[in-house]
Parts: C-alpha cells; sequence; structure tokens
C-alpha cells in the first residue's frame, strides 16, 4: 500500500497546477487522490483495488505520442476537479455527477493516435468507417466505456442500473464534447446562461435556476471539457510554452505524414517549413477559441478568473514574440528588395 499525495504539496487544487516535476506513476496517485477529495470513493463503495486497477489502466491506455499522452489527460482530470471544487462548480451537480465528470475527464482523448478527426477521415482510417462523426471523440468514449465492462475495472460496480446508466450518459456527454467543433455550435447556449446568472441576486437562485434543469448542466459540462482540453493556454507562461511546442510537434508529425503517406500539403499550423509562424498561430488561437471559454467562466464564478488572467498574460507573451517575427521579416524583405534594385540598375 502506497502513501497518496498531499494535494497542497503538490497544487491539486490549483488552476497554476503543472505535471511537469511529477513522474507518470506520481500522477496515477494524484489521480487516485482526487476521487477520495471528492469524497466519491466511501459514498460509492468503490473498492480501492479495483480504483488503483483502473487508473492504472486508464494510464496505460494512452500512447506514447508527444502530446495526447497520460500527462494530457491527468491534467484534464485535474483542472475539471479544480472547476468543481476551487472554482465552486459542484454546487450545480451532484455527487454522483462530479464522480462520473472527473472520471471522464481522465479517460477523455485515451487511445489517441497523435492525428486528428480529418486525417482519420483522409487516411481512410478503421475508426473513420465506424463512427461518422466525432470520429476520434466516439472511439475514446467507446474504449473508456469497454474498461467498465470489465468487473475488475468497473469503479462504478457498487451503483444501482439507474445510476450507472446516468453514469455512461454523461461520459458521452462529456467526451463527445471535447470535439471543438461542437464547441463552436454550442458555446452561445453557455453565454445565454451566463447572461442569466448575473442578473441574479442569490446564489440559492443561480443554484435551483441550474440544479433543476439538466439541459443546464449538459451545457455547462460541455464547456467546462473544453476549458480543461484546452487549460494548457492559461497555465504560467513556462508551462505554456513548453506545453504549446508539445502540441506543435504532433501537429508537425501529422504534417509530416500528409505530404509522405497523403501526398498532400498541409495547413500552416502543421507544416513545419513555418514553424516560425508559431507565435503567431497561438495569438490567433487565443482569439478565435479560447478567449470565449475563459472569459464566459470569468463571468460565471470569479473563482476562475485565475484562468482568464493567465490566457491574458500567454497572450502578451505570444503576441509580442509574434510581432518580434514580424519585423524580422520586414527588414529582411526590404533588404531583399534594395539589393533587387542596386542589381537591376547594375544591369
Amino acid at each position: 500500500k502506497e502513501e497518496l499525495p498531499d494535494p497542497k504539496d503538490l497544487e491539486l487544487y490549483e488552476f497554476r497546477f503543472s505535471d511537469f516535476p511529477v513522474t507518470e506513476h506520481g500522477l496515477i496517485t494524484c489521480g487516485i487522490r482526487l476521487f477520495f477529495e471528492i469524497n466519491v470513493v466511501e459514498k460509492f463503495k468503490v473498492p480501492a483495488e479495483v480504483l488503483t486497477r483502473w487508473m492504472y489502466t486508464v494510464r496505460k491506455g494512452y500512447r506514447d505520442i508527444t502530446y495526447h499522452n497520460w500527462r494530457h489527460g491527468f491534467n484534464v482530470g485535474q483542472t475539471m476537479f479544480t472547476l468543481l471544487m476551487t472554482g465552486r462548480i459542484k454546487k450545480y451537480y451532484t455527487d454522483l455527477e462530479a464522480f462520473a465528470m472527473v472520471a471522464a475527464a481522465f479517460c477523455h482523448d485515451i487511445d489517441h493516435r497523435g492525428t486528428n478527426n480529418l486525417y482519420q477521415m483522409k487516411s481512410a482510417a478503421p475508426l473513420a468507417k465506424l463512427h461518422g462523426s466525432s470520429i476520434l471523440e466516439r472511439h475514446h468514449l467507446e474504449y473508456s466505456k469497454t474498461l467498465l465492462q470489465d468487473e475488475s475495472l468497473n469503479i462504478f460496480q457498487n451503483l444501482n442500473k439507474r445510476q450507472f446508466e446516468t453514469v455512461l450518459h454523461l461520459f458521452e456527454v462529456a467526451i463527445i464534447a471535447t470535439d471543438l467543433a461542437l464547441y463552436f455550435k454550442k458555446r452561445t447556449m453557455f453565454q445565454k446562461i451566463v447572461d442569466a446568472i448575473e442578473k441574479m441576486e442569490t446564489e440559492e437562485e443561480a443554484i435551483k435556476y441550474i440544479s433543476i434543469d439538466p439541459t443546464k448542466k449538459e451545457v455547462i459540462m460541455a464547456m467546462m471539457m473544453t476549458g480543461c482540453d484546452l487549460s494548457a493556454i492559461t497555465k504560467p507562461w513556462e508551462v505554456q510554452s513548453k506545453v504549446a511546442l508539445m502540441v506543435a510537434n504532433e501537429f508537425w508529425e501529422q504534417g509530416d505524414l500528409e505530404r509522405t503517406v497523403l501526398q498532400q500539403q498541409p495547413i500552416p499550423m502543421m507544416d513545419r517549413n513555418k514553424g516560425d509562424e508559431l507565435p503567431k498561430l497561438q495569438v490567433g488561437f487565443i482569439d478565435f477559441v479560447c478567449t470565449f471559454v475563459y472569459k464566459e467562466f470569468s463571468r460565471f464564478h470569479k473563482e476562475i478568473t485565475p484562468m482568464f488572467d493567465g490566457l491574458q498574460n500567454n497572450r502578451v507573451e505570444w503576441k509580442t514574440r509574434a510581432d518580434e517575427y514580424e519585423e524580422k521579416m520586414k527588414v529582411i524583405e526590404e533588404q531583399k528588395k534594395k539589393e533587387e534594385e542596386a542589381a537591376a540598375k547594375k544591369g
């Protein structure tokens, strides 16, 4: 029997948590600890050895790839935990719902191949034939559900049938929500909920408004999954700058495959020959994808403002670098023009 880590030591309740100082095995014990912290182990009679076996198996389900690996899976679970506890979103959800949300977050990218949905389609991968839309997300979901069919791994084994079906439904909502294509369709629904909450006098009124409406709870849960999945963009700059390079490297690996296997020209984001444009791409990603999520969450619950602050700080860092690169390119262009003009005069 191994001692579980103290959450304070590793900042497990903090939005700024970083996995870098922790070993992969250490992250497994951290994951187990988070379930004890939300008090679901005793309440739902989860045998310690089943929880441990499940956590190890989830870890093993992640491939050894550049970014979408176990460390990313863990980070998404830890951010979900932090949104519920530190971000105080737990008050709208039952203990069972919180249990399912954290578990689904850990599993959300299990068995990821390091290539995106479009690549599965273009390369005619078996997964693309199996699932019509949200190809990878449906695979992560099926993989997660398959683990729970093994009784020795089923952390929900002592739930009744109705509760277990609820859990499976929440897994589906949470994992499918990590398809960013769906986030763009759903985000105005979240904004409407936040608008309504802002006008309310009391916390009780807000709790009632959300907790009696399953649809609202699912919209918030879906937005939480997006906020967790993208949370690296909100981390302290030393962490974000490292993670961005990991994401970029995985994208460039896909770009290489598109060139060699598919014989297609990759988009700039996946083209390693355009690696210098990473800062500009990051600023665009922050502006067009990330800002909405974290701005709305900080309006929803002020406790979540650190994520928005971190995002804005990283935008400044990336923008500074993008501007420096653009300035450098301008100087080179002007120099080239001068040389061409001089050559033309000579000729």
